[in-house]
């Protein structure tokens, strides 16, 4: 039985982790991509509301407390990252269409100071803030219990209860499907 045991163990380590692999894969690319992976949450599994805060690009406060009995949208990002150019539009029309529905998008900068973050938001017209988390990575660590932002980019969708209902890790290439979970989450009743 012990034998048994053990070389479960050992094919368990030897599993493949895609994430895993693109980091030991050495490729100088500078960031761990995810594959556009949709993970939703029902109501009853979503736990505890998340809460976190900081600095935006402009100097501004922002903290998830302020956007409760919203939908949020939290993309985390940087500006050389491929993918997150690649999203940005998309990400920032979407927020447009979807505030007079009681959406809010925020985004979460892992690696860059203020002028690169203001930079990158005037070259792909995104208009709503980003809290600068490359010092401390509270904003990441806050997630890290419940549903880690394992990827840049990587888009989280929170309840209007600050619960997360939903996880797109990687590049959002459908946005139709991020439309349609901001859509059903804020559909729900509380």
């Amino acid at each position: 039985m012990a034998i048994v045991a053990a070389t479960a163990l050992l094919l368990a380590g030897c599993a493949s982790d895609p994430l895993a692999d693109q980091y030991r894969e050495g490729s100088g690319k500078d960031y761990i991509a995810g594959d556009g992976t949709v993970e939703t949450f029902g109501v009853d599994s979503r736990g505890e509301p998340v809460e976190f805060e900081g600095a935006t690009e402009s100097g501004d406060e922002f903290s998830s407390t302020d956007a409760l009995g919203d939908v949020l949208v939290v993309n985390f990002w940087y500006a050389q990252c491929p993918p997150c150019r690649a999203e940005a539009r998309d990400l920032q029309s979407i927020a447009e269409d979807s505030a007079a529905d009681g959406v809010q998008f925020v985004g979460v900068n892992t690696r860059d100071e203020a002028g690169t973050a203001l930079t990158f938001a005037e070259e792909f017209g995104v208009t709503y803030p980003s809290i600068l988390d490359y010092k401390d990575a509270g904003v990441q660590l806050a997630f890290s219990a419940r549903i880690p932002p394992n990827a840049v980019p990587t888009t989280l969708v929170l309840d209007r209860g600050g619960r997360v209902a939903a996880r797109i890790l990687g590049q959002v290439t459908e946005p139709s499907i991020l439309e349609t979970i901001i859509r059903e989450t804020a559909d729900e009743t509380a």
